[in-house]
């Protein structure tokens, strides 16, 4: 199994350990949102053959996205997204550098904004989340049928 480094923007690393794993760590900047996104198309196209209109695709940089806003917004610190194939989908891991757990709010149409863990929970097939010994670790599987 081969692995290499490459940079995906301003403060990113990334790592790519053969096909079935990726991972990046932002510094928790503007940029990092759209960079892990993007981390995550290429993971799903270059790397699985998805195509980047199909709801496996569609659901996973929303996720990403979600849990990197997340992690960006609260934990203001840097935050690391790793992506495996598995057999029957996707996992997305974020961990960031903050020990308050989530909290899925109740559904309220008509609050403005913090639908993200709602919007997350709608499209998992599985959701946990871990303390680690500094932050949490958030991990969401997707199931690619």
């Amino acid at each position: 199994m081969s692995s290499s480094v490459i940079g995906t923007g301003h403060g990113a690393a990334a790592a790519w350990a053969g096909d079935a794993w990726a991972g990046a760590v932002y510094d928790g900047g503007p940029g990092s949102i759209a960079e892990a996104r993007g981390f995550a198309t290429r993971f799903l196209v270059d790397r699985h053959g998805f195509d980047p209109a199909s709801q496996a695709a569609g659901a996973v940089q929303l996720i990403v996205s979600e849990l990197v806003t997340n992690a960006c917004k609260y934990a203001q610190g840097p935050c690391a997204l790793d992506l495996e194939r598995t057999p029957s989908g996707i996992d997305v891991t974020v961990w960031d550098s903050s020990s308050a757990l989530p909290l899925a709010r109740a559904a309220e149409p008509g609050r403005v904004g913090q639908h993200g863990l709602e919007i997350v929970l709608a499209l998992c097939d599985g959701f946990t989340v871990a303390r680690e010994p500094v932050g949490k670790r958030i991990t969401v599987r997707i199931s690619c049928h």
